[in-house]
């Protein structure tokens, strides 16, 4: 969940030459013992530049020790704070429009190894048979062990065509297994939809890039949400890692006419947002059913969270990720840039879900089995709730019916899918009862 921000944060990149200005410092008064001190650090981080510099057994770059000092003080922060040189984050550019190449995973640190959170949909890395918790151990000939996610997207990373292998290690196995792919183009197509049956309607975001929103208007109007033709939506979020907040925020708009999608508080004021919405473009007069699990995260845990409070969908399936920080990208005057966490974000209700999730309203699938979570990365924040926005909390449906996540029926069929339809035509029999979530 990224957003864009100017400011103090480019303070970040300017270590080295605050170290060498020490000289030009004068201040007084408490502040200037503490900046005193501060700086003295920094003298130090210099003195060790200087010294690796001139008596290593070979040749440094100073550059490529700074990035490296950078890239170890932001991740002993937190798992989402990073650093990315100018060609990383150019990459991470490429990534929020929906088109790279590549093999196709969505990859994460866990207990310090590089391990899969999941494989996007119907791409090499998926159809090669990589699974969500698989480690990966080696790329091509080069070890995972303290590789960075930067380092390890960039080797992965290739154009249409050209092979890589890479060693997993997955439980049941015995020693790494070396599975050998060719690379594609990955267009990430951010929105799928079709009728399910009836006047009910299907649409899943498998992640949020900058055309989400535009292209879900388009998929409801397809469906025929404009014309009062739609009876009831079931909205896919499972496996959806997140992307960009300002998506999610317009993807929640468009189900909510007023209120609070989502608040982010930080440590200074100008991290402190609201986002509400408006009534212009909203589409209403049907019932939502929203499917999530464990590898829901960030994004999808705003548009889960706002829906469930303002009563406007109910919940299905597995406890969400708990991904409930903010990170901030600032630009550096190399090129490079700083990925760092900056707030939490809360739910309309108040609640913090970091760390803890989406709880579903009608529990489906097992929550610990299939998905990494937040919880599990080394270095999380833990979540707080910071006072509830209303009077009470809003009312659920607490119905408890567990069906193990990914078991299709005799002709393959999605069973919570199938679950989250029948739920839509028992809501539409009796919708004079079920105003609340129209």
């Amino acid at each position: 969940m990224h957003k864009r921000l100017t400011g103090p944060g480019v303070l970040i990149g300017l270590v080295v030459t605050l170290a060498l200005a020490l000289s030009l410092v004068t201040m007084s008064g408490k502040v200037a013992a503490v900046a005193s001190e501060e700086y003295e650090k920094l003298r130090i981080f210099a003195d060790v530049v200087s010294i690796v510099e001139e008596s290593y057994t070979e040749e440094v770059k100073v550059e490529d020790l700074v990035y490296g000092a950078i890239r170890g003080m932001l991740r002993g922060l937190d798992p989402h704070s990073s650093f990315m040189t100018a060609a990383d984050y150019k990459e991470m550019q490429v990534d929020t429009k929906g088109s790279f190449g590549g093999i196709g995973i969505e990859i994460g640190i866990r207990d310090r190894a590089l391990t899969i959170i999941a494989p996007i949909e119907d791409t090499p890395g998926d159809k090669a048979g990589l699974k969500a918790k698989d480690k990966i151990v080696r790329i091509e000939d080069k070890s995972t062990m303290d590789m960075t996610l930067g380092d390890a997207v960039k080797l992965m990373r290739g154009p249409k065509g050209a092979k890589i292998t890479i060693w997993i290690m997955r439980v049941g196995f015995e020693e790494p297994k070396p599975f050998e792919i060719i690379r594609d183009v990955i267009k990430i197509k951010s929105v799928k939809f079709r009728d399910l049956e009836d006047g009910f309607g299907y649409v899943r975001i498998t992640q949020f890039q900058e055309r989400t929103t535009k292209d879900l208007e388009k998929a409801l109007v397809a469906l025929g949400s404009r014309k009062g033709e739609l009876k009831g939506l079931v909205l896919d979020l499972r496996n959806n890692p997140g992307g960009l907040l300002p998506q999610a925020v317009d993807v929640s708009d468009k189900f909510i006419n007023s209120g609070l999608i989502v608040s982010t508080k930080g440590r200074t004021q100008g991290q402190n947002m609201r986002f509400s919405a408006e009534k212009d473009g909203t589409h209403s007069g049907f019932p939502i059913v929203v499917l999530v699990n464990g590898g829901s995260a960030s994004a999808s845990e705003i548009v889960a969270g706002a829906l469930q409070d303002h009563k406007r969908a109910v919940i299905m399936g597995s406890q969400t990720f708990g991904k409930g920080s903010v990170q901030t990208i600032v630009p550096l005057s190399d090129g490079s840039a700083v990925r760092l966490t900056t707030s939490k974000y809360y739910t309309p209700s108040g609640t913090s879900i970091q760390a803890k999730g989406i709880e579903p309203d009608i529990v489906m699938g097992e929550e610990v089995k299939l998905h990494m979570k937040e919880k599990d990365l080394e270095g999380h924040f833990e979540g707080e709730d910071k006072g509830k926005e209303g009077d009470k909390e809003p009312a659920r449906i607490r119905i408890k019916e567990t069906i193990v996540e990914g078991v299709e029926g005799e002709e393959g069929e999605d069973v919570q899918l199938q679950k989250a339809l029948n739920y839509l035509k028992s809501w539409y029999l009796f919708k004079g009862t079920m105003k609340q979530f129209m």
